[in-house]
Protein backbone atom coordinates (compact mmCIF):
# COMPACT_ATOMS: atom_id res chain seq x y z
CA UNK A 1 0.00 0.00 0.00
CA UNK A 2 1.43 3.63 -0.67
CA UNK A 3 1.94 5.86 1.91
CA UNK A 4 -1.01 8.23 0.73
CA UNK A 5 -2.95 5.46 -0.06
CA UNK A 6 -2.49 4.06 3.95
CA UNK A 7 -3.07 7.62 5.52
CA UNK A 8 -6.17 7.88 3.51
CA UNK A 9 -7.68 4.54 4.55
CA UNK A 10 -6.40 5.47 8.24
CA UNK A 11 -8.47 8.48 8.21
CA UNK A 12 -11.74 6.87 6.85
CA UNK A 13 -11.10 4.41 9.66
CA UNK A 14 -11.17 6.64 12.37
CA UNK A 15 -14.16 8.44 10.63
CA UNK A 16 -16.61 6.35 12.36
CA UNK A 17 -15.38 7.43 15.86
CA UNK A 18 -15.11 10.90 14.84
CA UNK A 19 -18.63 11.48 13.48
CA UNK A 20 -20.66 9.12 16.65
CA UNK A 21 -20.61 11.98 19.25
CA UNK A 22 -22.64 14.00 16.39
CA UNK A 23 -24.20 10.92 15.46
CA UNK A 24 -25.81 10.90 19.32
CA UNK A 25 -26.75 14.40 18.84
CA UNK A 26 -28.45 14.04 15.33
CA UNK A 27 -30.11 11.00 17.09
CA UNK A 28 -31.41 12.69 19.91
CA UNK A 29 -33.50 14.97 18.32
CA UNK A 30 -34.18 12.12 14.99
CA UNK A 31 -36.11 9.69 17.91
CA UNK A 32 -37.76 12.69 19.46
CA UNK A 33 -38.84 13.45 16.40
CA UNK A 34 -40.30 9.53 16.01
CA UNK A 35 -38.16 9.50 12.84
CA UNK A 36 -40.39 11.97 11.21
CA UNK A 37 -37.58 14.42 11.27
CA UNK A 38 -35.32 15.32 7.88
CA UNK A 39 -32.06 17.54 7.90
CA UNK A 40 -33.93 20.68 8.30
CA UNK A 41 -35.80 20.21 11.16
CA UNK A 42 -32.64 18.36 12.90
CA UNK A 43 -30.56 21.33 12.06
CA UNK A 44 -32.80 23.74 13.88
CA UNK A 45 -33.82 21.50 17.06
CA UNK A 46 -29.89 20.61 17.58
CA UNK A 47 -28.29 22.53 20.33
CA UNK A 48 -25.09 22.82 18.60
CA UNK A 49 -24.60 24.72 15.36
CA UNK A 50 -24.08 21.81 12.16
CA UNK A 51 -23.47 22.17 8.47
CA UNK A 52 -26.73 20.69 6.93
CA UNK A 53 -24.44 18.38 4.49
CA UNK A 54 -22.88 16.85 7.70
CA UNK A 55 -26.25 15.86 8.89
CA UNK A 56 -27.05 14.28 5.52
CA UNK A 57 -23.81 12.52 5.31
CA UNK A 58 -24.68 11.15 8.88
CA UNK A 59 -28.18 10.19 8.57
CA UNK A 60 -27.16 8.49 5.67
CA UNK A 61 -24.29 6.96 7.51
CA UNK A 62 -26.50 5.65 10.11
CA UNK A 63 -29.32 4.75 7.99
CA UNK A 64 -31.78 7.22 9.59
CA UNK A 65 -34.22 7.63 7.27
CA UNK A 66 -36.98 9.70 7.40
CA UNK A 67 -40.77 8.35 7.47
CA UNK A 68 -42.12 10.44 4.63
CA UNK A 69 -45.98 11.25 5.06
CA UNK A 70 -47.80 9.64 2.09
CA UNK A 71 -51.15 10.48 0.74
CA UNK A 72 -53.98 7.91 1.65
CA UNK A 73 -55.48 7.65 -2.26
CA UNK A 74 -58.42 6.29 -0.79
CA UNK A 75 -58.50 10.10 1.74
CA UNK A 76 -57.55 11.91 -1.43
CA UNK A 77 -60.81 10.25 -3.67
CA UNK A 78 -62.95 11.30 -0.66
CA UNK A 79 -61.55 14.60 -0.34
CA UNK A 80 -62.18 15.42 -3.79
CA UNK A 81 -65.39 13.83 -3.93
CA UNK A 82 -66.41 15.77 -0.95
CA UNK A 83 -65.31 19.62 -2.70
CA UNK A 84 -66.77 19.08 -6.24
CA UNK A 85 -70.22 17.96 -6.60
CA UNK A 86 -72.94 17.27 -9.08
CA UNK A 87 -76.43 17.01 -9.27
CA UNK A 88 -79.93 14.99 -10.83
CA UNK A 89 -80.58 15.63 -13.98
CA UNK A 90 -84.26 17.70 -12.69
CA UNK A 91 -85.13 19.10 -16.29
CA UNK A 92 -85.20 15.75 -17.96
CA UNK A 93 -85.27 17.54 -21.01
CA UNK A 94 -88.23 19.74 -20.49
CA UNK A 95 -87.20 21.93 -22.88
CA UNK A 96 -91.15 23.71 -23.62
CA UNK A 97 -91.26 26.14 -20.53
CA UNK A 98 -94.33 28.54 -20.61
CA UNK A 99 -93.02 30.69 -17.28
CA UNK A 100 -90.10 33.04 -17.56
CA UNK A 101 -87.23 32.90 -15.06
CA UNK A 102 -88.03 29.37 -14.00
CA UNK A 103 -85.65 27.43 -15.99
CA UNK A 104 -82.06 28.61 -17.24
CA UNK A 105 -79.75 26.55 -19.03
CA UNK A 106 -75.80 27.42 -18.99
CA UNK A 107 -72.72 26.15 -20.58
CA UNK A 108 -69.44 27.44 -21.90
CA UNK A 109 -68.14 27.41 -25.55
CA UNK A 110 -64.94 28.17 -27.04
CA UNK A 111 -64.14 30.82 -29.75
CA UNK A 112 -61.23 31.25 -32.48
CA UNK A 113 -60.12 34.18 -32.99
CA UNK A 114 -56.58 36.12 -34.78
CA UNK A 115 -54.84 32.51 -33.84
CA UNK A 116 -55.86 33.37 -30.30
CA UNK A 117 -58.62 31.15 -27.87
CA UNK A 118 -61.33 32.87 -25.88
CA UNK A 119 -64.28 31.27 -24.13
CA UNK A 120 -68.35 32.49 -24.20
CA UNK A 121 -70.10 31.61 -20.95
CA UNK A 122 -73.98 31.96 -21.78
CA UNK A 123 -77.02 32.10 -19.40
CA UNK A 124 -80.48 31.38 -21.29
CA UNK A 125 -83.76 31.22 -20.02
CA UNK A 126 -85.67 28.20 -21.52
CA UNK A 127 -88.78 29.91 -21.80
CA UNK A 128 -87.79 33.15 -23.68
CA UNK A 129 -84.74 31.93 -25.27
CA UNK A 130 -83.46 35.17 -23.58
CA UNK A 131 -79.83 35.20 -22.99
CA UNK A 132 -80.00 36.91 -19.06
CA UNK A 133 -76.23 36.40 -18.16
CA UNK A 134 -72.88 36.18 -20.19
CA UNK A 135 -69.28 36.39 -19.96
CA UNK A 136 -66.24 36.44 -22.50
CA UNK A 137 -62.82 35.98 -20.82
CA UNK A 138 -59.36 35.35 -22.34
CA UNK A 139 -58.82 32.10 -19.78
CA UNK A 140 -60.62 29.01 -18.89
CA UNK A 141 -60.64 29.94 -14.90
CA UNK A 142 -63.40 29.73 -12.85
CA UNK A 143 -63.89 33.80 -13.29
CA UNK A 144 -65.72 32.62 -16.46
CA UNK A 145 -68.49 31.24 -14.98
CA UNK A 146 -68.56 33.47 -11.80
CA UNK A 147 -68.65 36.54 -13.66
CA UNK A 148 -71.77 35.11 -15.65
CA UNK A 149 -73.53 34.31 -12.60
CA UNK A 150 -72.76 38.07 -11.42
CA UNK A 151 -74.05 39.35 -15.00
CA UNK A 152 -77.35 37.41 -14.31
CA UNK A 153 -77.61 39.13 -11.17
CA UNK A 154 -77.01 42.34 -12.70
CA UNK A 155 -79.94 41.80 -15.38
CA UNK A 156 -82.15 40.48 -12.80
CA UNK A 157 -83.59 41.12 -9.30
CA UNK A 158 -81.76 39.29 -6.26
CA UNK A 159 -85.48 37.85 -5.26
CA UNK A 160 -86.26 36.85 -8.78
CA UNK A 161 -83.10 34.50 -8.56
CA UNK A 162 -85.20 32.26 -5.77
CA UNK A 163 -86.02 28.79 -6.69
CA UNK A 164 -84.73 29.40 -10.39
CA UNK A 165 -83.87 25.72 -11.81
CA UNK A 166 -80.04 26.63 -13.70
CA UNK A 167 -79.09 23.31 -15.74
CA UNK A 168 -75.39 22.75 -16.72
CA UNK A 169 -73.26 19.85 -18.04
CA UNK A 170 -71.22 17.79 -15.14
CA UNK A 171 -67.83 20.26 -16.03
CA UNK A 172 -65.34 20.94 -13.39
CA UNK A 173 -67.11 24.64 -13.20
CA UNK A 174 -70.36 23.52 -12.75
CA UNK A 175 -69.17 21.11 -9.59
CA UNK A 176 -66.53 23.69 -8.10
CA UNK A 177 -67.53 24.02 -4.46
CA UNK A 178 -67.28 28.19 -5.56
CA UNK A 179 -69.65 27.86 -8.15
CA UNK A 180 -72.07 25.47 -6.29
CA UNK A 181 -71.95 27.78 -3.13
CA UNK A 182 -72.70 30.94 -5.34
CA UNK A 183 -75.75 29.21 -6.73
CA UNK A 184 -77.11 28.90 -3.47
CA UNK A 185 -76.12 32.01 -2.37
CA UNK A 186 -78.63 33.15 -5.19
CA UNK A 187 -81.76 30.56 -3.70
CA UNK A 188 -81.16 28.68 -6.80
CA UNK A 189 -81.23 24.63 -7.59
CA UNK A 190 -78.70 23.19 -9.86
CA UNK A 191 -79.81 20.34 -12.04
CA UNK A 192 -76.86 18.43 -14.59
CA UNK A 193 -77.35 17.18 -17.85
CA UNK A 194 -76.23 13.12 -17.78
CA UNK A 195 -72.19 12.16 -17.88
CA UNK A 196 -71.89 12.25 -22.43
CA UNK A 197 -75.41 13.69 -23.13
CA UNK A 198 -74.99 16.87 -24.53
CA UNK A 199 -78.59 16.65 -25.86
CA UNK A 200 -79.57 17.31 -22.07
CA UNK A 201 -77.98 20.72 -22.26
CA UNK A 202 -79.65 21.34 -26.15
CA UNK A 203 -81.08 24.68 -25.80
CA UNK A 204 -77.17 25.78 -24.86
CA UNK A 205 -76.02 24.17 -28.16
CA UNK A 206 -79.31 25.53 -30.20
CA UNK A 207 -77.84 28.92 -29.02
CA UNK A 208 -74.02 28.52 -29.42
CA UNK A 209 -75.00 27.36 -32.92
CA UNK A 210 -76.92 30.44 -34.09
CA UNK A 211 -74.17 32.70 -32.49
CA UNK A 212 -71.04 31.39 -34.30
CA UNK A 213 -72.89 31.73 -38.03
CA UNK A 214 -74.20 35.33 -37.00
CA UNK A 215 -71.32 36.18 -35.52
CA UNK A 216 -67.47 37.02 -37.77
CA UNK A 217 -65.73 36.66 -33.88
CA UNK A 218 -62.60 35.23 -36.44
CA UNK A 219 -61.79 38.59 -38.01
CA UNK A 220 -61.39 40.25 -34.16
CA UNK A 221 -58.13 41.55 -34.28
CA UNK A 222 -58.09 41.83 -30.37
CA UNK A 223 -60.23 40.02 -27.26
CA UNK A 224 -61.38 44.17 -26.46
CA UNK A 225 -63.12 43.94 -29.72
CA UNK A 226 -63.99 40.09 -29.65
CA UNK A 227 -65.83 41.16 -26.19
CA UNK A 228 -67.18 43.67 -26.77
CA UNK A 229 -68.39 42.01 -30.10
CA UNK A 230 -70.26 39.41 -28.51
CA UNK A 231 -72.12 41.95 -25.98
CA UNK A 232 -73.75 43.36 -28.82
CA UNK A 233 -74.59 40.21 -30.32
CA UNK A 234 -76.16 39.20 -26.99
CA UNK A 235 -78.21 42.96 -27.16
CA UNK A 236 -79.03 42.08 -30.96
CA UNK A 237 -80.14 38.50 -30.38
CA UNK A 238 -82.60 39.04 -27.22
CA UNK A 239 -83.73 42.54 -28.33
CA UNK A 240 -83.82 42.47 -32.24
CA UNK A 241 -83.99 39.20 -33.56
CA UNK A 242 -86.89 37.29 -33.94
CA UNK A 243 -87.45 33.42 -34.12
CA UNK A 244 -90.09 31.25 -35.72
CA UNK A 245 -90.30 29.26 -32.62
CA UNK A 246 -91.54 32.54 -30.41
CA UNK A 247 -94.15 33.04 -32.65
CA UNK A 248 -92.16 35.38 -34.52
CA UNK A 249 -91.18 37.55 -31.53
CA UNK A 250 -87.62 38.17 -30.27
CA UNK A 251 -86.75 36.68 -26.60
CA UNK A 252 -87.56 40.23 -24.92
CA UNK A 253 -90.86 40.28 -26.78
CA UNK A 254 -91.54 36.77 -26.16
CA UNK A 255 -91.26 37.23 -22.30
CA UNK A 256 -93.37 40.43 -21.73
CA UNK A 257 -96.23 38.11 -24.09
CA UNK A 258 -95.51 35.09 -21.75
CA UNK A 259 -96.24 37.49 -18.44
CA UNK A 260 -99.25 39.08 -19.84
CA UNK A 261 -100.48 35.22 -20.87
CA UNK A 262 -99.80 34.18 -17.25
Amino acid sequence: MSKSGYYKWLKQSDRPEADYDDYLLIREVFDRGKGKYGWRTIQMKLKVKMNHKKIIRIKNKYNLITKIRKINPYKAIMKKTREHHTFDNKLNREFKQNEPNKVFCTDITYLHFNKQLAYFSAIKDIASNEIVGWSTSQNIGMNVVLDTLSSLKKNLNSDSLKNIMIHSDQGVHYTNPQYINTVKEFGMTQSMSRKGNCIDNAPMESFFGHMKDDVDYKDCKSFEELRLQMEEYVKYYNNDRPQWGLKKMTPAEYRNHLLNVG
